[in-house]
């Protein structure tokens, strides 16, 4: 029962992040590229990626994104934001600075 709920999180996770890179690099390509870590290529292929490919690839057992918070003041800043922050606000903040 513990492993199915974590796989399913970790599709649920996988799925937001593949729709929040696709969105940044639809809007700013160079900043989300930049933000995310992705090479050129990397970008490409999940612009590329069907809705079938998208739900395929997130339903993987594994994590799709990486955080790469570096530094103290990086993660106090985003945790120390206004509590009356919209959830998806902090959210997408986290997953941008990852």
């Amino acid at each position: 029962m513990n492993a199915t709920s974590d796989l399913s999180a970790i599709r649920e996770l996988n799925m937001s992040y593949l729709m929040l890179a696709r969105r940044v690099l639809a809007s700013d390509r160079e900043a989300a590229q930049s933000h995310l870590g992705l090479t050129v290529e990397m970008a490409n292929l999940l612009l590329k990626l069907s809705p079938e490919q998208a739900q395929k690839l997130a339903s993987s057992s594994q994590v799709l994104c990486f955080f790469r918070m570096s530094t103290d003041a990086m993660l106090a800043g985003l945790a120390g934001r206004n509590s009356e922050a919209p959830v998806s606000a902090v959210t997408d903040d986290a997953l941008l600075a990852a």
